[in-house]
């Protein structure tokens, strides 16, 4: 027969005489559906979770989704209308769960893998939930607000290698061919030994949500939680650890020490804006005499620069989404194919799951988030951090349980007056 092997497994798979019921080609056939629940329905995650939908198509995988779940009932409803207005099975209502607790209703499922994407504060504990409940996990970034968190994740992380379990984040530029092209060559020479680089995410504003008197304190917060740090982190740890991730990846190890600025210029109304602020400068400092300079603001009517910049005693590298290239001697621009990143992160992790090929980025990005979270230690009190300090802190902005109720908008912070 000219089957190619999709048609050979599809064909399998509806004939008892083809394949014996124990056999290892009917372990493929099953093997060959991942089924996927979503915890947290927002914009975040019902975009994985059409990335991993679209993925299956690349990696010959079916999706099924599940189970979706988010604190807040319309959006999982609204996320599972999505399925359907795109050709797909609606989730009937016993697959849909709401409410604080609906992350563990979602991880008792027969789901393979969770996609975590609620505000960044609540990763730790659900991270902890799906690899003691023995799922794979797609965790968008950062992965934690405060030291506690990340200690936390990194102790899930162990656990998760442990049981062999298959971890991708979404710090996407891993996965993206011009970055994963461009850090080869670096991390081979090209530009010598990186001594310096420059990191960078300089926009305008994004969403807010205006509060709602009728609710609590707390329910405001979670729908405007880019502004507040207990779920957020700041935007520096919500939106430039992208930035950061890439600065370790060069760099090769973790910063020993940052110092900074930072304040709130532009968006002061702490009704739409919270307490966190609009821009942070950094210096990180790496064993050797390297240095990392890291810059990221959100003002409206501002210059944008989003890309990182390393350079080193023979050239230097530039690189931002769709872009790279290598100054100098052994000068190079990327000109390959260019797979949409967002996709392929799963892409990764499905054949990871599939082939039982090793995949655990938890880690990586627990100690990248880290990274970003001592810069915002040292912009909110003006002092000097260390790695350590950040890793052993005992300030805790998220706590292990949450409910509906008041919670005063945290003060902004002082430089010289707040404390570490």
């Amino acid at each position: 027969m000219n089957l190619d092997r999709r048609t050979f497994v599809a064909a399998a798979a509806a004939s008892p005489v083809l394949l014996g019921a124990g056999s290892a080609a009917a372990h493929l056939v099953r093997e060959r559906t991942l089924k996927i629940a979503v915890i947290g329905c927002g914009g975040r995650g019902t975009g994985a979770m059409f990335n991993a939908i679209n993925a299956g198509k690349q990696t010959g995988c079916t999706i099924e989704v599940v189970a979706l779940a988010d604190l807040f009932e319309e959006r999982a409803v609204r996320a599972s209308n999505a399925l359907a207005e795109n050709g797909m099975k609606a989730l009937s209502p016993d697959r849909i769960f709401t409410g604080f607790d609906a992350y563990k209703q979602a991880c008792a499922t027969d789901c393979d893998i969770a996609i975590l994407a609620t505000p960044p504060g609540f990763r730790p504990i659900h991270f902890r939930e799906a690899t003691a409940k023995g799922k794979h996990v797609f965790c968008e970034k950062p992965v934690a607000v405060d030291g506690p968190g990340v200690r936390s994740f990194v102790e899930s992380a162990a656990q998760s290698r442990s049981k062999k379990l298959k971890v991708a984040a979404g710090t996407q530029r891993r996965h993206e061919q011009c970055y994963l092209e461009c850090i080869d060559r670096i991390q081979k020479g090209d530009i010598g030994k990186v001594v310096a680089g420059r990191v960078y995410w300089n926009m305008g504003s994004l969403w807010n949500v205006t509060p709602d008197a009728k609710k609590s304190d707390v329910e405001n917060q979670i729908r405007n939680w880019l502004y507040h740090s207990w779920l957020s982190g700041d935007h520096i740890v919500e939106q430039h650890v992208h930035q950061l991730d890439v600065m370790q990846w060069v760099m090769g190890g973790h910063p020993e020490l940052v110092r900074g600025v930072g304040g709130r210029q532009v968006r002061t109304d702490g009704q739409l804006y919270g307490h966190i602020f609009d821009h942070f400068g950094l210096e990180f400092q790496y064993p050797g005499d390297r240095f990392v300079f890291s810059m990221c603001r959100q003002q409206d009517g501002t210059d944008g620069k989003v890309e990182e910049m390393f350079h080193g005693t023979e050239g230097m590298a530039r690189m931002h989404s769709g872009f790279s290239e290598i100054r100098g001697a052994k000068a190079w621009r990327f000109a390959g194919k260019q797979p949409d990143p967002y996709t392929q992160e799963h892409v990764d992790l499905q054949n990871a799951i599939l082939n039982d090929t090793p995949l655990n980025e938890a880690e990586q990005v627990a100690h990248s988030t880290l990274c970003a979270i001592m810069g915002r230690m040292a912009a909110y009190s003006g002092k000097d951090v260390t790695w350590e300090q950040a890793m052993n802190s005992t300030e805790v902005l998220m706590p292990d349980s949450i409910e509906f109720g008041a919670r005063p908008v945290a003060p902004v912070a002082v430089p010289g007056k707040s404390r570490v």
